[in-house]
């Protein structure tokens, strides 16, 4: 790849190959939608108004609010560094190579795990059809027949995505046309004769109140739901224009998703008969449940919609997964380029596909399946390790604005000396109500990360590797402190916790502790000089490898 602060403007395959610059913005918001509209929307209004009843709709508003500021951060840092896999760069920018390694680790295991994700809501959704009744256990986990398709729709996503990035943006934009319309539609049609007003107060617009709606945030999908703006970004290095285009895509793209959240949220709750919740919120139940919507079309006598959402179940999950695994192998591209992984990560082949990368999605994805076999539990773990990855965007920001005050910025954050600090607080709160219970087995993933990647490290300083990467001790001394700082509130907090910090005085811990963390890195971060000759590395070390 040719970095686009040294050639502007160019298109197509850069001399002598790499990634291949064939994406032009619809392609890129397209990434992103297709991302975000995928099994969440299956089951997040289903889970969400279980654990907070009607005031779910409160939790998507600020689940909303919560990834705007986020890809607020995001969309500006995008148009400045317009390379591959770019979540997991910025921080390695900004404070060197042991907060660039860190973020790339939490970069790739999310991007690594959604398509499992998506593979579970598929074949959960066809258990409607007699022949896919038995892919699961009645827990959710997977038979051995469930496995083999599972397995095998793994490898569909990487085959797809080895036809070469403008093959992958054409399926992506075909199923992601088809994924806004159909929540759309059962939107206003089930809407049109069966809105009841009166279900949002009868049992209670909050009956578990406010932890309710905070814990729904993270724990029954919404935060994953919302997630997937970053998937312009990861493709910058494939990009036509990516400074003018990666801060449109972003954004409306977020834009385009919250609506349709907020909306399909509202009719769930208000077309729900009242005999499916008249014990309760907490027990909801009627007839196909297990496929929330297509069961909600079924029980309003709406048969020919619930076929539609059926076939919906494949096709939206089956996108997101397609992306996710591109995804997956571009944040292990840059990871190679920047000196954490081996360089067969980064080797592309004619169509400028980094193949390994993708060989190895494939792997990770066929393992997820074992250790978390459910929907919900795989939601709870990746949503943690999704904002973690979110995280360092906002404190690499605010490095920016001090170091590199001059650089060129195609996209400027309004008040972004506000915005970024409340995201990167907004950030660690999402990550606290995902609960002790997924944040302790993130802390266990986040070791092994640093066992594998910095086992590598280790090894190409002393074996006198040219591309070694430098780690940075001094710029990133703040990170151990985050880590285990954050793990501790959770084990002290009431989510999942020991229950010692009370609703409330949590949150303003986690603020508190989030503006420390957030000025400390910023007064510690690498200097401008050592800013700079990382950002030009990447003018190097990202020419084409096969």
């Amino acid at each position: 790849m040719v970095s686009v602060d040294s050639a502007p403007g160019i298109k197509g395959t850069p001399p002598g190959g790499g990634l291949r610059r064939d994406v032009g913005l619809i392609g890129l918001m397209w990434a992103s939608v297709g991302s975000i509209i995928g099994s969440g929307w299956l089951y997040g209004a289903e889970k969400a108004v279980v654990v907070a009843g009607p005031a779910a709709i409160i939790s998507w508003i600020i689940g909303a609010v919560a990834i705007v500021l986020l890809a607020l951060v995001h969309a500006e840092l995008g148009g400045m560094f317009p390379v591959a896999g770019g979540t997991a760069r910025y921080p390695h920018y900004a404070f060197g190579g042991l907060a660039g390694m860190s973020f790339g680790w939490f970069s790739w295991l999310q991007a690594a795990t959604v398509a499992p994700i998506e593979v579970e809501a598929m074949i959960g959704y066809a258990g409607h059809w007699s022949w896919a009744r038995g892919f699961q256990h009645t827990d959710g986990t997977l038979t051995a027949g469930g496995l083999v398709v599972a397995v095998f729709l793994m490898a569909v996503f990487v085959a797809v995505n080895f036809f070469g990035v403008r093959a992958l943006a054409f399926t992506n934009s075909a199923a992601t046309w088809w994924k806004i319309a159909v929540p759309l539609v059962a939107i206003f049609v089930i809407a049109a004769g069966n809105f009841h007003p009166g279900n949002f107060t009868s049992e209670g617009f909050a009956p578990f109140g406010a932890k309710g709606v905070l814990s729904a945030i993270s724990s029954s999908g919404i935060i994953f739901a919302l997630l997937g703006f970053e998937q312009a970004i990861q493709l910058a290095g494939e990009s036509r224009d990516p400074k003018r285009d990666l801060p449109r895509a972003t954004l409306g793209s977020v834009a385009i998703g919250a609506v349709i959240y907020v909306l399909l949220q509202l009719v769930f709750i208000a077309a729900l008969p009242h005999t499916a919740f008249a014990h309760g919120w907490a027990k909801l139940h009627y007839d196909g449940i297990s496929g929330p919507w297509a069961g909600l079309a079924t029980l309003v006598g709406l048969g020919w919609l619930s076929a539609v959402l059926y076939l919906d179940a494949v096709i939206s999950p089956g996108g997101t997964g397609l992306i996710y695994t591109t995804a997956t192998s571009r944040v292990s591209f840059g990871l190679a380029k920047n000196g954490y992984l081996p360089k067969v990560f980064a080797r592309t082949d004619a169509r400028g596909v980094p193949w390994f990368g993708l060989i190895m999605s494939f792997v990770t994805g066929v393992v997820c399946f074992l250790p978390f076999p459910s929907w919900q539990e795989l939601v709870g773990f990746i949503t943690s390790a999704s904002v973690l990855m979110y995280a360092g965007a906002p404190l690499a920001y605010g490095v920016f604005t001090e170091r590199l005050p001059q650089r060129e910025r195609p996209y400027r954050l309004p008040a972004g000396k506000v915005i970024a600090p409340l995201s990167f607080v907004v950030a660690n709160f999402i990550i606290y109500w995902a609960g002790w219970d997924t944040l302790w087995r993130l802390g266990v993933a986040i070791v092994i990360g640093y066992l594998l990647l910095g086992g590598y490290a280790w090894y190409a300083v002393n074996a006198g590797l040219p591309d070694a990467p430098r780690l940075d001790w001094k710029a990133a001394q703040w990170l151990p402190v985050y880590l285990l700082g954050l793990g501790l509130i959770s084990w002290q907090g009431g989510f999942g916790g020991q229950g010692h910090l009370g609703l409330w005085w949590d949150l303003l811990v986690i603020a508190a502790f989030s503006l420390v963390i957030y000025y400390w890195a910023k007064a510690t971060a690498s200097s401008t000089e050592d800013i700079e000759r990382s950002i030009e590395e990447v003018v190097v070390t990202d020419a084409p490898a096969h």
